[in-house]
């Protein structure tokens, strides 16, 4: 063969390979993708979720439908997820909720890390503990000045049995070294209701689901979770602050995907979060639901996931909690 030829053939192999390449490489997307979520429409994961997928739809050029399919806290949802192919057309909106459940529940049907991609983090927000306007209690250091010296403990109220709430309570008691007892609801809004009712001592909450009753007066704000002060509520402490510190709970909401979503699309994906993220009206829209814009980059939301699973399953260990 000549040299001629060679460089002939070797130029005909690698326009194959090129062309074999391309077409192996994923057109995505090209028909609408689907975001799933397991929450009630109408709640905070559905809420923030449909916001980034108006986003999305903007900006991939194909329509991003979210679909809430609710219940077992979000566990269903994430089995489907996790059982779906991953070619980019089916995405999972979800809240910390998801790590919770690693840690609550007994048993899951898929592993909370590994059967998922991460993409990148919404936001992130922490939450508000908040008594009624008549209560004694009026900081954290009346909560567990009164609570040391019942005979009976104080009652909580939370959104659920393995909510985010409960867990950040019973982490409260543990460091405040207190007994409470807890008073689950379905949701917060009967929650806030008993306790305006003056049914139950205290509860916490995304700030979102009690703003409405501490603005109107009917409840007051004892304390905020986070690192720093709640942009909304700017003269309402940290928990850290009022006398317990290191103290740290935040919650978030995020996007995943089944695990093996092929790199070029988390890259796009990430990319186009973020971007709209940082959307003034997008970031304003998600403050009024009580959330700040956090987006992440794919590694950050794993290492994030991860250790909250480890965080939280450390308190169900040390507590008297039982597991669902």
């Amino acid at each position: 063969m000549t040299k001629l030829t060679r460089r002939v053939a070797m130029a005909g192999g690698l326009s194959t390979l090129m062309v074999a390449r391309a077409r192996s490489a994923p057109d995505w997307p090209d028909r609408p993708i689907t975001m799933v979520h397991g929450f009630p429409a109408g709640g905070p994961t559905d809420l923030v979720a449909r916001i980034v997928a108006d986003g999305l739809t903007r900006r991939l050029g194909q329509r991003v439908l979210v679909e809430g399919k609710p219940g077992a806290s979000g566990t269903n949802a994430a089995l489907q997820v996790a059982r779906a192919a991953p070619d980019g057309y089916t995405l999972f909106a979800i809240p910390s909720g998801h790590a919770f459940a690693a840690a609550t529940y007994k048993s899951l049907p898929y592993r909370t890390v590994d059967d998922f991609t991460m993409i990148s983090m919404f936001t992130e927000y922490p939450y508000l503990m908040a008594t009624y306007a008549e209560h004694p209690i009026r900081t954290v250091a009346d909560l567990v000045a009164l609570a040391r010296s019942q005979s009976t403990p104080l009652l909580y109220g939370t959104p659920g049995n393995g909510s985010g709430p409960q867990l950040a309570i019973e982490l409260f008691a543990k460091e405040t070294n207190i007994k409470l007892q807890h008073v689950p609801y379905r949701g917060s809004a009967p929650a806030a209701i008993d306790l305006i009712g003056k049914r139950i001592d205290f509860m916490m909450d995304p700030p979102a689901a009690l703003l409405e009753y501490v603005r109107g007066g009917r409840l007051r704000p004892i304390a905020v979770t986070g690192s720093s002060r709640f942009f909304a509520l700017p003269d309402v402490p940290t928990i850290a602050e009022s006398g317990v510190p290191g103290y740290l709970v935040t919650a978030w909401q995020g996007l995943i995907a089944p695990a093996g979503l092929p790199d070029a699309i988390v890259s796009r994906l990430n990319t186009e979060v973020v971007a709209i993220l940082k959307e003034p009206d997008v970031a304003a829209r998600l403050r009024l639901l009580g959330n700040e814009p956090k987006p992440t980059s794919p590694q950050e939301f794993k290492d994030r996931m991860a250790a909250d699973v480890a965080k939280w399953t450390a308190v169900v260990d040390s507590t008297n909690f039982e597991r669902i």
